[in-house]
This record gives structure tokens, sequence and C-alpha cells, in this order.
């Protein structure tokens, strides 16, 4: 039997067979899942008219929290996105075999959350029709941007962020998609060619693909921690209790890359079965991704007992009451709940077969992704119910309206994502025949 045709042992045919097959026309169960989210969404965009008929009161921003679960799942999504760039850029750096498999996947996923996170800065300010103040262009109104804000620090970070991922994410799809161009037919191939940018894969095409690519790659890795360093500084640049702090930009970006890779998890398991990849996303990928969850676990960990300890060992007094206020009053539940689902529950994973249990890790990184978004939670809502002044204090209570449009970024994450798996390639096809065997040193091989 030839090496490249056993069992377990994909053959280069085999891999533009299988991702040519995800881009087929897909089936009911497809369409009524589409369905389903888009009906979501739709929910979604009803809540946010009535929102800006009504004014922001609708979604419960009442003082002291003008910041709420807007902004907590505007920094949620930012997060998620960063586990893409680490997977498909500072990996690549680093030559990770295991990334091929994978990266695809969390390259869409990092464009689609960034889109879906640019949504929430236009939704929280009210009047979204003005968002264009925002930018720094010459006018005869003589406006100019207040740098001094968060909110234009954050229009700035989402718009490079977003550009660059853009741009990257294109440039490594034009040779897989030239390779669905020359499987298709009809207005299909059309649209792959235009896509293809001429790819033809001559020597000269790779010589400039791969430099171009490394370039993006070095260029797109500083953005891991610069990107949200800046969202971090909305809260570290405020002088209100528990958010000055030095810790926030690392202790960020370790929660985005945290976060990140429980959602590529959440998104690549399913995947992996429905469209029967289990040659190309083995165990040893699953192992990998698990081990990664459990290192920035434990970093996480490591800065909650930082933050913890400096609040008692400080002195200051506003520090330590806001550390108890958050432990001991009416937002305690989601105070503990966020270290058990980031601290306790991947604790788990320190055992190999739990790293490659696909229900377990499914599991964890549901748990995961809850936890991170109540940690942001956590520093948002209670950061502000608990500030200097007593008379100022109070507890923010979630709407229907603010909780709808909430859901309904989820559904429009999904949608887009949902649309993506089955128009573009969402395995890599050049990369992952690199890390396979080559067919004509298996077959001179077995002639000796």
């Amino acid at each position: 039997m030839s090496v490249a045709t056993r069992p377990g042992q994909p053959s280069w045919a085999d891999v533009n067979r299988d991702v040519a097959r995800t881009v087929s026309m897909p089936g009911n169960t497809y369409f009524a899942w589409m369905c389903l989210v888009a009906l979501i969404l739709g929910c979604g965009v009803l809540a946010w008219a009535f929102q800006i008929w009504t004014g922001m009161g609708a979604a419960g921003k009442r003082t002291p929290q003008m910041w709420a679960m807007y902004i907590t799942t505007f920094v949620f999504w930012i997060g998620i996105g960063h586990a893409g760039t680490l997977i498909s850029a500072i990996l690549y750096l680093f030559r990770a075999k295991w990334r091929t498999s994978i990266y695809r996947g969390a390259e869409a996923m990092t464009v689609f959350a960034v889109m879906t996170a640019g949504l929430f800065p236009l939704i929280h300010a009210g009047r979204m029709w003005f968002a264009y103040w925002l930018t720094p262009y010459p006018n005869q109104r003589y406006l100019w941007p207040n740098f001094k804000s968060p909110l234009v620090w954050d229009v700035f970070a989402i718009s490079t962020y977003l550009t660059i991922s853009v741009v990257f994410f294109l440039v490594g799809l034009v040779p897989d998609v030239a390779a669905l161009r020359d499987q298709s037919t009809g207005i299909k191939k059309k649209i792959y060619a235009v896509i293809s940018l001429g790819w033809e894969g001559s020597d000269s095409q790779w010589r400039h693909y791969r430099r171009a690519y490394g370039l993006l790659a070095a260029l797109a890795t500083p953005l891991v921690l610069s990107v949200h360093s800046v969202v971090s500084f909305d809260f570290a640049m405020a002088l209100v209790p528990g958010w000055h702090s030095t810790l926030f930009a690392p202790f960020f970006v370790d929660g985005a890359i945290f976060s990140g890779f429980a959602m590529v998890l959440l998104l690549m398991l399913p995947m992996r079965y429905l469209f029967n990849w289990y040659d190309y996303i083995t165990d040893k990928h699953l192992d990998a991704m698990g081990k990664l969850i459990l290192v920035t676990s434990l970093v996480l960990t490591y800065f909650y007992a930082c933050e913890a300890f400096t609040s008692w060992y400080s002195g200051e007094h506003f520090e330590r009451a806001s550390l108890f206020y958050r432990a001991t009053r009416q937002y305690a539940w989601a105070f503990w709940l966020q270290y058990f689902c980031n601290s306790l529950v991947p604790i788990v994973l320190f055992w190999k077969k739990a790293r490659t249990h696909v229900v377990t890790l499914y599991i964890v990184s549901l748990f995961v992704l809850v936890g991170m978004w109540f940690e942001r939670f956590n520093i948002i809502v209670l950061g502000l119910g608990f500030d200097f002044y007593p008379y100022t204090w109070g507890t923010y209570y979630p709407t229907l309206t603010d909780s709808t449009i909430i859901v309904g970024s989820f559904a429009w994450f999904m949608l887009l994502f949902l649309g993506f798996i089955r128009v573009m390639p969402s395995l890599s096809i050049v990369e992952v025949k690199e890390v396979l065997p080559h067919p004509l040193k298996h077959a001179h091989g077995e002639r000796h």
C-alpha cells in the first residue's frame, strides 16, 4: 500500500477534494441554522432601532454605570480576535507546523470578531450617524477628534487592526482560492478567478507571495500586544478604584488570547466533525490548543492574585474597599463566577486525556468564554458602581433591549462565519500539503 493512501495519512489530492467539498451546495440543515441565526440577528436590529427611537435609557444606562454591557461586549469581541492573529502570524513566524490546519478558521474568526466589536462604540454612542466625527479630516467646521477620549482610541485601534487582519487574511487566501478556481465551473469559477488575482503558481509568484506573507505576519504580530493594550488604557488611564493600574495591559492581552483560543476550539470542533476533518485536525492539534488554554489560564490566575495582593498591600483605602465590595456585595456572584470559570475549570487540562477529549475541551471552552465575559463585566460595571463617593454608588440592571442587542451580536458573528465556511476554503490547502509527506518522495522510497 502507498504511504500517501494509508489510512490516517491523506494524499495531496485528498486535501483538494476535502476542501472543495466544503464549498459545495449545503443541505437543508445548514440553511435552517442560517435562518435561525438571521432571525436572532433581526431581533437584535429591532432592539437597536427601539433604542435609537427611545434613547439610551432603554438600555439601562444610568449614573454611575454609563458603561455597561455594550463596552463589556466590545472588549470581549476585541479579545476574541487576538487568538486568530496569534495562530496565523506569531506561530507562522515560529514555524509551528500544527497551526496549519486551524489557522484559516482562526483568521476568519479574527476578522469577523473585530467587525462585531466595531459595532459597539456606534451602538453605545447612541447617535451613530455622527460617528464620522471621530475620524480626523479637514472640514469647514474646524472640528477635530478629542484624542483624550477613549472612544477615539478605540476607533484607531479597531480600524488599524481590522485593516491589517483583512489584508493578511486575503493574501493567505490567494493560492487556495486559485486551487478552487481550477476545480469550479460557471459563475463560481469567475468569482474565484477575480479573488485569486491571476495566480498561476509560478516560481516568481511563490517567491513574492512568501515574502509578502512573512512581512504581513511580522507587521500583524505587534498588533496582538498594542491593540488590546490600547483597549486596556480605556480603563487604566482613569482614576477609578480597581482601574488605575499598570497591570492592565498584559492582563488584557493574556485574557484576550485565553478567550480567543477557547472560541477557536468552539468553532473548529464542530467543523472537524461535520466536514470529517479528523485527518487534518488530529489529537495533536487538540492537545496543543489545550496546553495553550491551560498556560494562559495560569498566567491569568497569577494576574488575579497580583491584583488582589496589590489592593491589600498598597494600603490604599479605596482600592481595598473596591475589592471588598466586589467580592461580598450584590455582584459577588459574578465576581466569583469569573474565578471559577477562568482559574478552576481549566485545571482539568493538566491531564492529557482531557486535552484530547472533544466533549471536555468543548465544555471547558464554553466555561472560559462565560468567565471572560464576566471578567470584563466585573471590571466595567463593578468599577463604576463603587467609586470614591458612596452617594454615587448604584446597581446596574440589564434590560431586554441591551440584552437582545448583545445576543444579536453573537448572531451577527455566527452569520458571517457560517457564510464564510461555505464560500471560501476554511482549511488551508497549501499549508496543509506542506506538512504532509511529499508523494514523489514516498513513491521513490517504495521503489527501493
